[in-house]
């Protein structure tokens, strides 16, 4: 059976070869249950909810380690602020975000601190515009948010300026401010995943395989069927499943573990570069919600092509847009976003695009207009990042056609970390058969790119 999907190029999933970093006690022979290819925040919370909900033993495979790629780069906000009611990813959107913050309770109920523990906090989100025209975009909003059940406020003026001092969008401007929409910090949140997955390798049933690179997958002599993945030092048995949750490195990879076989299937997932410029202990003043400017809708929404009256939009040829978010991290760092562009899997830095991130900022912090970028050229720090974008805005969740046991969770963007434990969910009621709490069919695999 062929199935043909729009086809992209793409680095394959590899890295250095060499032992990870844990001194996990394996199951005998490298026979697990399930085997998930990616340590990023999809794999590492698929593998807890699998060991969490039920007894099978877990394996987790990367090329690099967790946090090295789009996770470890990302703002780290839960919002439902930029997400629209009624679309095809709200209702695992608003699952997911249910799940974060029972997560944040029982860590809480168990006497921990999720600020702490997570980097978790309920800060709330603004979604602010600075015309009349983006004003009455946000007024509407409002209006789908509330008739979708969701707690929200359209503030402008005097409410505006006592929720967030240090903004300044103008008479025209206004803001939709979500108060239960969270932030998190990244790595805090896979050091506590990462520490609670390895509690079950005591029982035999979980086990890292990292700086690891999968290269094929392994086939039954006699029928055919997937039995396991091949590493670069060994192979690892499958029982149930094989979940390849590699990122913006899934369509490559699966393009290597599919080659010679007669399924075609060239998911369509591409790197879109992102950078965010930290500034570490800044004191110039302080946010008390996290803020997205409304034109981040549509710019997350850009395709490969942007219109040139986009906000922020620098060159379409290179394919870049920016729009200001902001945020204060655990640690009183400002954390200030973002870009958007397509140029393959380089995450070099661009200085020009951190100096027009800043420059955007400015337009809404009148504080910052009064200090140079280079004032914190000693406290400073970039983050690079490749979101796994889709086409179609969608993520791709679900089993593989015409090849039992493999499934795939891809394609979330920049919305990998709020999306997480909604995606885990699923994966896991899939391989356990179990109902499922949110539609998957708009993240199905099949018929969904057929040329």
């Amino acid at each position: 059976m062929a199935i043909s999907l729009s086809s992209i190029s793409g680095l394959a999933f590899q890295s250095a070869s060499f032992h990870g970093r844990n001194n996990t006690r394996f199951p005998s022979r490298n026979n697990f249950d399930v085997v998930i290819v990616g340590a990023g925040i999809i794999g590492l919370t698929i593998a807890r909810q699998l060991l969490h909900e039920s007894d099978l033993s877990v394996a987790l495979v990367d090329a690099a380690v967790p946090c090295a790629g789009a996770t470890g780069a990302g703002q780290g906000y839960i919002w439902m602020a930029h997400k629209t009611p009624g679309s095809d990813i709200w209702e695992l959107a608003v699952r997911s975000q249910k799940l974060w913050n029972m997560l944040a309770e029982s860590i809480q109920n168990e006497g921990l601190s999720p600020l702490e523990t997570l980097g978790w906090k309920r800060t709330g989100s603004l979604l602010v515009g600075r015309t009349l025209e983006k004003s009455a975009m946000l007024r509407d909003r409002v209006r789908h948010f509330a008739e979708a059940g969701m707690e929200v406020e359209y503030l402008s003026g005097h409410s505006l300026v006592l929720k967030e001092p240090a903004l300044d969008i103008g008479k025209g401007g206004g803001a939709a401010f979500l108060p239960d929409d969270s932030q998190l910090d990244a790595h805090r949140a896979v050091a506590f995943i990462e520490k609670g997955n390895r509690s079950f390798a005591l029982k035999g049933r979980y086990a890292e395989f990292y700086h690891d690179p999968v290269i094929s997958l392994v086939r039954s002599g006699s029928t055919g069927e997937v039995e396991g993945i091949r590493t670069s030092k060994k192979i690892l048995y499958s029982k149930k499943a094989i979940v390849i949750a590699a990122g913006s490195w899934s369509g490559s990879l699966m393009e290597d573990l599919l080659r010679g076989s007669n399924v075609v299937l060239d998911v369509p997932v591409k790197p879109r570069k992102g950078h965010l410029l930290v500034v570490e202990n800044f004191n110039s003043f302080c946010l008390n919600h996290g803020l997205m400017e409304v034109g981040y809708v549509s710019h997350q929404k850009t395709a490969l092509h942007p219109p040139s009256s986009m906000p922020g939009v620098a060159d379409d040829a290179q394919n870049l847009s920016i729009s200001m978010t902001a945020t204060m991290d655990p640690v009183g760092n400002l954390v200030l976003g973002s870009s958007r562009q397509f140029s393959g899997f380089s995450t070099v830095v661009d200085h020009s695009i951190i100096n027009r991130i800043w420059d955007r900022a400015r337009e809404f912090f009148p504080a910052l207009r009064e200090i140079s970028l280079n004032d914190f050229a000693e406290s400073r720090r970039v983050r690079v990042g490749l979101r796994p974008y889709m086409p179609d805005g969608r993520p791709i969740i679900g089993p593989v056609p015409a090849i039992p046991k493999l499934l795939i969770a891809t394609g979330h963007e920049g919305g990998g970390l709020s999306l997480a434990l909604g995606t885990a969910e699923m994966i896991t009621d899939m391989v356990l058969g179990t109902s499922l709490k949110v539609d998957c069919a708009p993240f199905s695999v099949e018929n969904r790119f057929s040329k």
